[in-house]
């Protein structure tokens, strides 16, 4: 069943497009499912059934995969064997009637605006590596970024003189992105104090750069709002997807339109978005239950 699995990655590449890091995250769900089938000895796609799938997500429970862990995985197991349907390896899907994990939706963490305000303030030195965190924090926030296209973002791909710029998202799906004023200014400081001593010749296509004037990583980047979310004093554990959750959060509590935060966010499907709006809610239940006399 292994041989399968790279004809299924590359399917997903040319087919449908995706990310190298969606098809990772597969391939890590699928590699522990394919050793359990092989464990059992089903070595061809027509010998799975049901109940081995059902099995699976049984052990995986047993071993402490949450609801909605269980839930991610099914559904890398869904398409795999769709896959296997459509290109005609097999002859059934038996993924098909397997019913996923219920999971309780929760909403997303965010960070207050007294909050941002201190973690884009924590890098308050001159020296390149805090000029560089600035605008890197300033812009996630101000355009509500994935970390992966943060640190993908091409120097070419960002119009300051506009105050726009043009990121590729999931599904390979380009995207146009308003820059506020105060994002524009940290990384115009940042190009000019910063990156045009790294870079004089322009030839490194990648706007952030690490140290070493190398293209930035996830994990590099994880690392620095880490440290930076430690200097402003938050006391919660933050991602860069805090921010992202953070941009969406303040901009419909500001009255912005479902339709604009989703083309921002790059969400394929309108309910991605609709949970901030629960989150909008949630926070005026809150403050009306703190405020009203007899709330």
């Amino acid at each position: 069943m292994n041989l399968y699995l790279d004809l299924f990655l590359a399917w997903l590449s040319a087919e449908r497009g995706l990310s190298r890091n969606t098809r990772s995250a597969y391939a890590a769900d699928l590699a522990r499912y394919l050793d359990y089938l092989e464990h059992n000895e089903r070595q061809q796609p027509d010998q799975v059934q049901s109940s081995d799938i059902a099995a699976f997500l049984g052990r995986e429970r047993e071993r402490g995969l949450s609801p909605r862990s269980r839930a991610r995985l099914l559904s890398s197991i869904r398409m795999f064997h769709r896959f296997l349907l459509v290109e005609r390896y097999a002859t059934a899907n038996p993924a098909s009637i397997i019913e996923a994990p219920r999971t309780q939706h929760k909403l997303p963490v965010f960070l207050s605006s007294v909050e941002v305000e201190a973690l884009l303030n924590a890098p308050a030195g001159n020296r390149g590596e805090e000029v560089r965190d600035r605008a890197m924090l300033e812009l996630l926030y101000a355009t509500g970024l994935r970390v992966s296209e943060l640190v993908n973002l091409k120097l070419r791909e960002l119009n300051l003189a506009v105050g726009y710029l043009m990121t590729v998202g999931k599904g390979n799906k380009e995207r146009l992105v308003p820059v506020g004023e105060a994002a524009c200014k940290r990384v115009a400081e940042y190009l000019e104090q910063v990156r045009s001593r790294q870079d004089p010749e322009g030839t490194r296509p990648a706007l952030f750069l690490s140290r070493l004037g190398e293209a930035m990583t996830r994990q590099a980047f994880w690392n620095i709002i880490k440290k930076r979310a430690y200097q402003a004093g938050i006391q919660r554990n933050i991602s860069p997807h805090t921010l992202r959750h953070s941009f969406a959060t303040h901009l419909l509590g500001g009255g912005a339109d479902l339709r604009s935060v989703q083309m921002m966010l790059g969400h394929a499907d309108l309910s991605s978005t609709q949970i901030y709006t629960h989150v909008t809610r949630e926070r005026l239940k809150i403050l009306h239950q703190s405020i009203h006399p007899r709330g």
